[in-house]
């Protein structure tokens, strides 16, 4: 089947709501009389000074350690029922519902991609980092749309007038088409600011997964909006890249339109979920 079919596949089995669970559309940003939306913006504000090319560097190294804990990747799922994304104007439930919520809209409408299902129950795990074990991490360097930094920030990204206040933007070495990179470089390359989705994917690399690439793809860049909504920065990927964009570009209409009031029986799905965690996994991570 081909890509052109498989998204065409998505229109015909997965009808997109109109409103999220506040009753808003999706990723509204501005609609500033909603309180909710007032704490997102500031959210960014704080983000966008912070993500600085050094600070991602630095907090990488240490996060890559992966000393902070050793479980397994359902021990990490039940740990994000304490996790709430304050980035996020369409949520304000448990993320253990979310991602059960996104991998059961994929597994319907892709019963045979087995790898897809798992890659949407764990892309959020990364979140665990705010919690105190995990670092404790300010919500600034845990959620939120992520984009590179190390070049110029490109002007699609949300907010984008409070990196005016970022150390970096003024920095002839960082404010360039392409900075410290070059043209297909491969986006593997590229440093992105900090947050659950490199996490995750340091996570998952360094313990064995054997999950395909786009898998990994997913998990590293299902917050990179500039990207996949906007395409933005598109001469930093290479070939492997732009197949695996596919691939996100199926994955986010879940991840997005998936979310709801409607809880799903997490020991009902949990035995399908084990048997892919066993298949793609060790049965202990570091974490």
């Amino acid at each position: 089947m081909t890509m052109q079919v498989e998204v065409q596949k998505i229109h015909d089995q997965f009808m997109v709501p109109q409103t999220n669970a506040f009753g808003h559309n999706f990723r509204d940003y501005n609609n500033v009389e909603n309180e909710r939306q007032k704490g997102v913006e500031k959210f960014y504000k704080t983000q966008h000074i912070n993500q600085t090319y050094e600070f991602v560097k630095k907090i990488r190294q240490d996060y890559a350690k992966l000393d902070k804990a050793e479980m397994s990747i359902w021990e990490c799922c039940e740990l994000l029922n304490d996790v709430v994304d304050e980035s996020d104007p369409d949520l304000d439930e448990p993320q253990i519902q979310h991602l059960l919520q996104s991998a059961e809209a994929i597994r319907k409408n892709y019963p045979n991609e087995d790898w897809l299902h798992l890659t949407a129950l764990i892309h959020d795990l990364g979140k665990i980092i705010t919690l105190p074990k995990f670092g404790g991490l300010p919500q600034w360097a845990v959620v939120g749309d992520t984009f590179p930094v190390g070049c110029a920030f490109d002007e699609s990204i949300i907010h984008h007038k409070y990196f005016q206040e970022n150390q970096d933007f003024n920095n002839p070495i960082y404010n360039t088409k392409y900075g410290v990179y070059s043209e297909n470089c491969g986006l593997e390359n590229v440093m992105m600011s900090f947050g659950h989705d490199d996490y995750m994917y340091m996570v998952a690399k360094e313990n064995g997964t054997t999950l395909p690439s786009a898998g990994l793809f997913i998990i590293r860049y299902h917050s990179f909006y500039p990207l996949h909504k906007n395409g933005a920065y598109k001469h930093l990927m290479n070939e492997e890249d732009e197949d695996n964009l596919k691939w996100l570009h199926i994955f986010n209409k879940y991840d997005l339109y998936s979310k709801s009031k409607v809880y799903v029986n997490v020991e009902e799905v949990k035995p399908y979920y084990m048997s892919l965690i066993e298949k793609y996994f060790p049965a202990k991570l570091r974490w």
